[in-house]
């Protein structure tokens, strides 16, 4: 059984985790899986939006505590493998937000640390009543600290420093307040609320979607007026699509748009 699965329903891409006895950990295996897959989507013109979520009793626990304490017996202590280890994590946290299609997280259980991070990093998140949300790793010693960067770009710095040096775990109402996701539902309903939110991601415009993702993450790291400007030649693009034409054209003559795409 793969480590990772995907299934493709109506231009959506269903990708599960699926180590429940590992809690889904991001071991070596599950990065070089979900890094391997994401490059597939990236270049498949037939998916238009990303569900990601775990089998058992746990989105994600972060990362392989096991395989971690395995690589310290290094001459080296470990070092080169944990740079190498935690390179290889933010290059797949970096590819999910660079995926020009949205990815949304389908989160359950808990989601923990490098878990935790990965409900951050994703484009927008839904979770089930009960789900458990922490950056947790100062438990143990281990100070979040690349789970951080996707947290803090989330949520208010303060609520995001206490998660970090506290340890404790924050309940699903209270991250959507935070914004750390977008809905919170029955468990019975998480499958569904998810596909719903994906298949309308995935039924407008693919292209709009694509230029707007990149523009969204771009514009966020610079300043007012660099964003202005940056965001207006991002739209002038748009506007210049055939399909955004018919868009317009469709939503003045009250019919639905016969886009190319």
């Amino acid at each position: 059984m793969a480590i990772l699965e995907r299934r493709d329903v109506n231009a959506v891409a269903h990708l599960t985790m699926n180590a429940p006895e590992r809690l889904n950990a991001l071991s070596d295996e599950m990065l070089a899986a979900l890094q391997s897959t994401l490059g597939e989507i990236k270049d498949d013109t037939s998916i238009r939006a990303v569900v990601l979520s775990g089998t058992g009793k746990a989105f994600c626990a972060g990362h392989d505590l096991k395989q971690m304490t395995a690589g310290r017996q290094a001459e080296d202590g470990g070092k080169a493998y944990f740079k190498d280890l935690f390179d290889r994590c933010a290059t797949m946290m970096m590819t999910i937000q660079a995926l020009p299609q949205p990815v949304i997280a389908q989160v359950h259980g808990i989601a923990t640390a490098a878990g935790c991070q990965m409900v951050a990093t994703c484009d927008m998140a839904v979770a089930a009543e009960g789900t458990k949300f922490g950056v947790n790793g100062v438990n143990i010693g281990l100070f979040c600290s690349t789970p951080m960067v996707a947290l803090s770009r989330n949520i208010a710095r303060k609520k995001a420093f206490e998660m970090l040096t506290t340890g404790k775990f924050i309940d699903a109402d209270e991250a959507e307040k935070l914004g750390l996701i977008n809905h919170v539902v029955p468990a019975q309903d998480l499958e569904t609320s998810a596909t719903q939110l994906a298949e309308t991601v995935a039924a407008k415009l693919s292209a709009a979607v694509k230029i707007g993702k990149e523009a969204f993450y771009t514009q966020a790291m610079m300043s007012t007026q660099d964003a202005y400007a940056y965001a207006g030649n991002a739209m002038v693009e748009n506007m210049l699509f055939r399909d955004t034409e018919e868009g317009i054209s469709a939503f003045l003559e009250k019919r639905s748009p016969d886009w190319s795409q």
